[in-house]
């Protein structure tokens, strides 16, 4: 049975199990509201696949995959750029899941030109992974965002999606030009799903060297780009990050950084403080790219 068989099997056996429990009637969480309760169930059997390591999984608690594609109201006909996807760990999510509603996932990587022996191979690992394996993630397509190209084709996408990235974007001096190929990229009345580290409450630097970025400036650069602010959740908030740690937000999993230098390990760091505070508070926002009142594209 190949991985979308098995996900209409477990989507089947859930719908059921959920219909029976409350009469025939569908039901939805808080969280889940407005979103049809398919899609709440085909993540969850999406979650529960074979495909996904006990590694990842165990990141689950501090990611909150299901909620937080709920939230930015992922379907699965959509097409979707997701951006910098690096190992894939919210594309072993996300692509499965669009593969059993006909959409299609474009993965936004770093450019190849000049880039090192080592990112390369990530690149090709990449490629054979979740490109050359159509039955397990359907259709995913490699793009680049930098360097003069483009993310997808104009007004095709219907959501952005952009895991802990905006801090990279503000230390290379490209959040504005970012910003703006997602603006590019998305339909009208499109998505831009945000997860960020939060500087939020810290007295922290605003250039993201420290791998935390300020709620507001984040909303102001997308702002600049045209985008709508939408809302904002606390699904992946964690009040025990402190965010003074002495490595920046590397300090803490999965990175978990001891010495200043990365690659770098020190014997002798305590890591015990950090490992208890689990991986960090983030900001969860959501985006638009306005319709005009008379339905024109907004360019």
């Amino acid at each position: 049975m190949t991985l979308k068989s098995a996900l209409y099997a477990g989507l089947a056996a859930a719908m059921s199990l959920g219909l029976a429990a409350c009469g025939g009637e569908e039901q939805t969480t808080a969280v889940e509201e407005a979103v049809p309760l398919d899609n709440a169930a085909r993540l969850d059997a999406v979650l529960a696949g074979d495909h996904r390591s006990d590694e990842e999984r165990a990141r689950d608690p501090y990611r909150h995959p299901k909620e937080t594609l709920l939230f930015f109201g992922l379907a699965p006909d959509m097409t979707v750029v997701e951006v910098y996807p690096g190992g894939g760990w919210y594309t072993q999510v996300i692509a499965p899941y669009l593969n059993t509603g006909g959409g299609k996932l474009y993965a936004a990587n770093f450019p190849a030109e000049g880039a090192s022996d080592r990112a390369r191979a990530a690149l090709d690992t990449f490629h054979k992974t979740y490109v050359e394996t159509p039955e397990t993630y359907g259709d995913v397509e490699m793009t680049t965002l930098g360097g003069g190209h483009n993310v997808a084709p104009e007004n095709s996408a219907d959501m952005v999606v952009t895991f802990r990235n905006i801090h990279s974007f503000m230390g290379r001096g490209t959040a504005e030009e970012t910003f703006e190929e997602f603006y590019r990229a998305l339909k009208p009345g499109g998505v831009l799903g945000v997860v960020e580290h939060r500087a939020d409450g810290a007295d922290l630097t605003r250039d993201g060297s420290q791998g935390y970025v300020y709620t507001d400036d984040v909303i102001a650069m997308a702002e600049a780009a045209g985008f709508e602010f939408d809302s904002a959740s606390e699904i992946n908030a964690n009040s025990a990050d402190t965010k003074d740690h002495p490595f920046g937000v590397w300090t803490l999993p999965p990175v978990r950084r001891s010495a200043q230098i990365n690659g770098e390990d020190d014997p002798n760091f305590d890591r015990a403080h950090y490992d208890s505070i689990g991986e960090s508070d983030r900001m969860t926002l959501k985006f638009r790219k306005p319709i005009a009142a008379d339905g024109a594209l907004l360019e």
